[in-house]
């Protein structure tokens, strides 16, 4: 049973990677950015390096920035990661250890919806308490644990929330405006 498990997760893994690359490659280059750069403050975007996913997953750089944040368009959610979120990201991805360092993340643009129990839901389940969040920030790293915002598995979206609690992966959902 064991190996099924692990095929099973690698090609959900798989099948998350072509399905984030399939939805980036209906934008140009220009509407890519212009998109990506939606997810941060004016005054981060306007200094913030801007890449896109390729087939293989590694990461094209369409715009080099001076600020320490990346934006990137991942599905069609926008977001931009300082570096020790790109790091906690990166972990989550591969499925590793995440850094020890606090890092925030911008969503200005809100999501359309992620699993909050499953960081590697490609999609929604009948048992995999989907959310979808409006416009917020992630604060990720061990800060975290000391917020004492809720780990309801089905939280309001619109106040703040643990996403992914009791995982490796647990970080800080705080909503900054009005929801989807």
């Amino acid at each position: 049973m064991k190996p099924l498990r692990i095929f099973v997760s690698v090609a959900v893994s798989v099948f998350a990677v072509v399905a984030l690359v399939q939805a980036q490659k209906e934008l140009s280059d220009a509407q890519y950015t212009a998109q990506a750069l939606s997810a941060a403050p004016k005054a981060i975007a306007a200094d913030a390096s801007v890449v896109r996913m390729a087939d293989d997953g590694s990461m094209r750089t369409l715009r080099t920035g001076k600020n320490g944040f990346t934006c990137m368009v991942i599905v069609k959610d926008s977001m931009c990661n300082d570096a020790n979120s790109m790091e906690f990201f990166q972990a989550v991805m591969k499925k590793e250890t995440p850094p020890d360092k606090t890092g925030i993340a911008y969503m200005l643009a809100g999501d359309n919806g992620a699993s909050n129990t499953d960081p590697l839901a490609p999609s929604k389940t009948a048992d995999n308490h989907w959310i979808v969040t409006g416009p917020h920030i992630m604060l990720l790293g061990p800060a975290t644990k000391t917020l004492g915002y809720t780990e309801a598995k089905d939280p309001d979206p619109k106040l703040p929330y643990i996403m992914w609690a009791g995982t490796p992966y647990a970080h800080a959902m705080i909503p900054v405006g009005s929801g989807k």
